[in-house]
Formats: structure tokens, sequence, C-alpha cells
């Protein structure tokens, strides 16, 4: 067998000495220049062209969650199928950085889910050997230009170990059909990041209709779907593009906390936006216009806030639900506020069981005088600049690629179908 490597294998015996084992004589990941043969002894296996990242700009993963379900539920056939019983099942990715890296992240994330391994644990063979001449290529976010803030595979297994841990995800129950479905743009361009709890979306337009290729939706068409779901709460974070009273109307809380496409929330918005969510009588749908950037980073602050996510792990997990989500600054700022958060959190679990402890103080046990965030008002938020009428802004590209990327798929339907 010529099978080259990226350390120049020539050999079956030489692919495993090398690979990382991740069960020990049985399943492995390996870096591979030539596609090789699968024999009596072992079976090789891809999915570098079978699971892809859509990418905006010059972002690349990690996977999402549909991937990654469907990578364990592949894995665990192959693991489990009579004819590769007694065969060593080999992933084998290309030289290719990013590729490699979205390959690693999935058998990584399957030894966290279905192998009940920590993060570390699941990363530790992929950089032992000769993986530690070979470091993984770190994930960027979806902005033009150059890279502000590197996302490390093991953030990401990191992040999505965290949520596994608090019932984010829960691989057997999980809804892969609807999942796939709702996330398309034509179906609501929406995913749930902490389920039953808060779902991130795109933002609702005046009416629904097709506009440069792109569809935009109504609130009446997201109606049925939050009744079934019991989402409760509204919030949008970009202008007004809809009249709120469609919403509240239909029974629906409504609430606005603007900054501008792109920035970041100040202190006062973001404090609003977390009491908005504690005190919601159901699940929270939260919009601006792509439900990326903005979205994505005051749920992260939340989740830093009451589940002690590090800014890193946040990040990983709501790309891993909606990828695409926290852009440039964004990232930065997420890691700022991330003690804060935290303090946040901290005297917000020492009230609730406070109130069961008689004559207890929850103010004796944190000061908060290092942080006056509860004197501002949402009024003096620094990022009130409007958005000029018709400026394009950073969502308007976002959804413009998730236009471009539908008809794309569209087409291959299409050319699919008549092949037939």
């Amino acid at each position: 067998m010529t099978n080259g490597s990226a350390g120049g294998i020539s050999s079956e015996t030489d692919i495993i000495g090398t690979a990382s084992e991740i069960i020990k004589d049985r399943l492995y990941f390996a870096t591979l220049r030539i596609r090789p043969k699968s024999s009596v002894r072992s079976h090789y296996f891809s999915i570098d062209d079978e699971f892809t990242y859509e990418h905006f700009y010059s972002d690349f993963g990690p996977l999402n969650l549909a991937s990654v379900h469907q990578y364990c539920t592949k894995l665990n056939k192959k693991l489990n199928n009579p004819s590769l019983a007694h065969k060593r099942i080999i992933h084998f990715t290309k030289v290719d950085p990013k590729k490699r890296a979205n390959a690693a992240f999935l058998i990584a994330a399957y030894s966290i889910i279905c192998l009940k391994r920590t993060p570390e644990e699941a990363f530790r063979p992929l950089i032992s050997g000769i993986n530690t001449t070979h470091s993984f290529l770190p994930f960027r976010d979806a902005s033009l230009g150059s890279s502000s803030y590197n996302l490390t595979l093991l953030d990401t297994l990191q992040g999505l170990h965290k949520a596994i841990l608090h019932g984010f995800f829960d691989f057997e129950n999980f809804d892969l059909d609807e999942y796939e479905h709702y996330e398309k743009v034509e179906n609501g361009d929406l995913n749930w990041i902490i389920p039953r709890k808060l779902l991130a979306f795109s933002g609702p337009h005046s009416k629904s209709k097709i506009e440069n290729g792109y569809p935009l939706h109504a609130p009446e068409a997201y109606f049925t779907y939050f009744r079934k779901r019991n989402v409760s709460t509204i919030i949008r974070l970009n202008k007004k593009i809809y009249d709120a009273k469609r919403f509240t109307d239909a029974g629906f809380e409504h609430y606005d906390l603007f900054f501008s496409d792109g920035s970041t929330p100040n202190d006062a918005i973001t404090l609003k936006f977390i009491s908005i969510v504690e005190q919601a009588k159901g699940g929270v749908a939260v919009h601006c216009k792509a439900g990326l950037g903005r979205t994505g980073t005051l749920i992260g602050a939340y989740l830093m806030k009451h589940h002690k996510f590090t800014a890193a792990e946040v990040i990983a997990w709501l790309r891993i639900c909606r990828p695409g989500s926290v852009i440039g600054p964004q990232q930065n700022y997420l890691e700022e506020k991330q003690a804060w958060l935290w303090s946040l959190g901290d005297l917000h679990r020492i009230k609730d069981r406070s109130r069961n402890v008689p004559g207890f103080s929850a103010h004796s046990a944190v000061d908060l005088g290092t942080h006056n965030s509860y004197r501002y008002t949402v009024g003096e938020n620094n990022n009130v600049e409007e958005e000029k009428e018709g400026e394009i802004t950073q969502g308007d590209r976002l959804n413009e690629i998730k236009a471009r990327r539908m008809q794309h798929h569209q087409q291959q339907q299409h050319h699919h179908t008549n092949l037939l």
C-alpha cells in the first residue's frame, strides 16, 4: 500500500502506528494525503465531503449540531456493524487544515457524547505522537477581514460538553428533522440555543415576500411554531421593520433593545435583556437582522451569568447551534464581560439560596461596588445612533449570503430531480 500522510506514511501498519487511537485497537483518527483502501483488517472512511460547513466569509467551522448528531449516528452504526466487528475503523481526513479541524471536532464530539469523556480526554489523543507537530487550525468568526479572536478545537469541545452537562443537548432525544427544517431561511431561519428557553432567529419583516431571492417572513409566519413551542416573549435588537403590535395583539410580549449592527451592547441593555429572559413566562425568541451577531452576544451573556460558560465556551456553543453567531468585537466583548457576568450569576444564586435562610444577606456575600451597572438606564445606550434608512449593514450582507445559499441548494435539487 502506498498511502502518503502528513508524515509520508507508506503502509497500513505505519498508518495505525501514527494515528490517534480513540478506542484501543478499534477506532482511530488519521490525517492522510491519499485515500487508502479498506482491507481485511481495517475499514477506512472520511466525512470531509459529506459534512460540510456553509461559510459566510473566511469562517469554516465548527460543524453544526445536525452534523454532530449525524456523525455520531454514522460512527455508532459502523462500530455496531457485524461485518466490521473484527476490523479497526479509521476515520481519516485530508491534510487541508480546515477539513482536518472539522473532522477532529466531530470525532472528539463523539468521544464526549457517546464515550462519555471529558473535553480534555477527547482532545488528548488528537495531539499525541506525530500529531504534536501538526496543530489544529483555530476557528474564526463570520466577518470580513482578519480574525481578532481564535476559537480553538478544545474551546469547541468544552462548549459542547458544558451544554450537555446543562441538558441543552441530548443525543437520544435530539430532533434532527426539526433542527434541519427550521434552520432553513425559507422555514424561519431559527435555532434553539437553550431548548424551551432561548431561541435565535432572523428578523421578521412587515410582510412575507421574496426579496432578491431571500424569503422575508412577517410576524404572523412565526405564530404557530412559537405557540406550539411555548414561546411567550420576543426581543428585537435591530431597528423597527415591523409593528410590534402584531406580536402583542397575538398574545406575545415584545421588547425593543436596539444597538447598532455589528456593535456591542452597553451594560444597561445587557442587564435588561437578562432580566426579561429571567422573568419570561415561556421561551424567549431573540432577533436582530440576521439573528447572529447582536442576538448571539446577548444570549451568550445570559448563558455566562446563569450557567457560568466561559466566553470561549459560549461562543463555541452558539456557533455549533447557529453557525456564524457572535462577530468581530462582540467576541472580545464577551471575554471582557466574563468576570462581571459570573459575579452577577453568583449573586443571583446566593439570593435564591438566601430566600430560605432567615436573616441571611446576599449583599454581605457579594460586593458589587466594582461595577455599578444597576445605575444605568437603557436610555443611556451609547450605541443609539440609528441605522440610516436603506443603509446596507452587516446583517443585510449575512442575509444575502444565506439567500444565495438557498438558491444554490434549490438549483442543485432541481438538477438532481431532472437527472432522475
